[in-house]
């Protein structure tokens, strides 16, 4: 097969031979490998890390909330219109906020959810989460986080003891009326302050699980009436979940609910109340984009070190193709070739290994685990089983198409400076 004049010097050039030179070409291959198998791979399993995180926030989050900067009084009138709300799957009341809990003197401050587990199933699918015991809001009653049961030690059937911080207001009023109490009034405010202080004691009937740190460490449900006892609420709530048809499009029903809302009523997607965690993972992953791509350009200059070494090896050999009538485009393309040529072996290469890896990434992992003892994707850290990953096919054709035109641009200044060489200079003498 013929092939054209610069395309065969420039195979000719990177023919493999015993020399220094070959191997720095072979060097600048797999520099390039290197660097896009990487970014292929960190890119891939970032993708996948972000995507499950957001499938784990959308399956224990509502898709919308409604809450309010005080409490929900008229509550049932509002659900009502979310009830009737375009785009709105169903809705269901909450009460939420920190509490302390203790069991057998060890003392944690999480999160309860008051809900109404009938409502709530519909919103979000709590049994499928249930890791121990079953989900029993009936009477005092909770289910936990896995982590937070884990912390405090606590298993199916134990009795936990909440105190809300919901009272603290009236405890001071207690204090206050004590203070000033005489007699039998003094009684009467003992008793009132003995009735507000008076912790509430819950039995555990199981353990859920979501995959997500916050969620399982931070988190006990409980019936919404204990909600709202512990808070003093009465009939009034914090707010009410909505589910919609599609949680990402769950920005266009929150412009319609916001239509009938009156402040100081609000509404909340699960991308608002995420938006820092969410950004945090964008930002570090445009960061490590942009840190391992220069691997690719170190890559580059490797290969731009090899070709300025051949252009002054080659110097009498140029030297006398320009003495035949070679013009500067063919002395160009002979350099820029071999930059084309390593850039392609480069970047197919780190393809090729960068899906194999994907594919394998679990096995391998679990490789280094038990061989080497190195647990490069603690479950106890991630909360995955396994290492997420999402190969998305615009991101690789950036990565593969960036490394080579990278590869190949580090070409252009060795061939220009081959191109300019005088003929007459390059063999004065020889």
């Amino acid at each position: 097969m013929k092939l054209p004049f610069s395309l065969f010097l420039a195979l000719r050039y990177l023919k493999p031979k015993r020399t220094f030179l070959s191997i720095i070409t072979l060097i600048s291959i797999l520099g390039v490998t290197l660097g896009v198998t990487v970014l292929i791979l960190v890119i891939s399993v970032m993708t996948g890390f972000d995507r499950e995180l957001r499938q784990k926030v959308i399956d224990f989050d509502a898709h919308i909330l409604v809450g309010s900067e005080d409490i929900l009084y008229d509550w049932r009138a509002l659900k009502t219109k979310l009830d009737h709300t375009p785009g709105v799957v169903a809705t269901a009341p909450f009460v939420q906020g920190p509490v302390i809990v203790e069991f057998e003197n060890r003392r944690l401050a999480p999160m309860i959810r008051g809900v109404d587990p009938e409502q709530e199933e519909k919103v979000i699918p709590l049994r499928k989460f249930i890791k121990q015991g079953k989900l029993d809001l009936e009477g005092e009653s909770t289910v936990l986080g896995i982590e937070l049961a884990r912390k405090l030690r606590v298993k199916v059937g134990d009795k936990i003891t909440i105190y809300s911080p919901g009272n603290l207001s009236q405890v001071l009023d207690g204090i206050k009326k004590l203070e000033n109490a005489k007699g039998d009034e003094e009684q009467k405010a003992i008793d009132g302050l003995r009735d507000v202080i008076l912790p509430k004691e819950l039995t555990v009937t199981g353990i859920f699980e979501t995959g997500h740190y916050v969620h399982d460490s931070e988190f006990l449900l409980v019936p919404i009436y204990v909600g709202q006892e512990l808070y003093g609420l009465g009939d009034a709530l914090h707010g009410i979940t909505v589910k919609t048809d599609n949680p990402y499009g769950a920005e266009r029903v929150k412009k319609s609910i916001e239509q009938f809302l009156e402040p100081p009523e609000f509404a909340q997607t699960w991308i608002d109340m995420n938006h820092q965690f969410f950004e945090a993972v964008r930002l570090e992953r445009t960061v490590m984009f942009f840190l391992l791509f220069f691997i690719v350009v170190v890559a580059a200059f490797g290969i731009m070190s090899t070709l300025i070494t051949v252009t002054v090896q080659k110097t009498r050999e140029i030297g006398i193709m320009k003495a035949l009538g070679a013009n500067i485009s063919q002395i160009i393309w002979i350099f820029l070739g071999q930059g084309t040529v390593v850039g392609l072996f480069g970047t197919l290469t780190g393809l090729g290994l960068g899906m194999t890896l994907i594919r394998y990434r679990n096995e391998f992992s679990q490789w280094l685990a038990s061989t080497l003892h190195i647990e490069i994707f603690p479950r106890e850290v991630y909360q995955f089983s396994e290492i997420p990953a999402q190969i998305v096919p615009q991101d690789v054709w950036i990565i593969c198409v960036s490394a080579f035109f990278i590869c190949s641009f580090a070409a252009l200044i060795p061939a220009y400076f081959a191109a300019r060489l005088d003929p007459v200079k390059a063999l004065r003498y020889e």
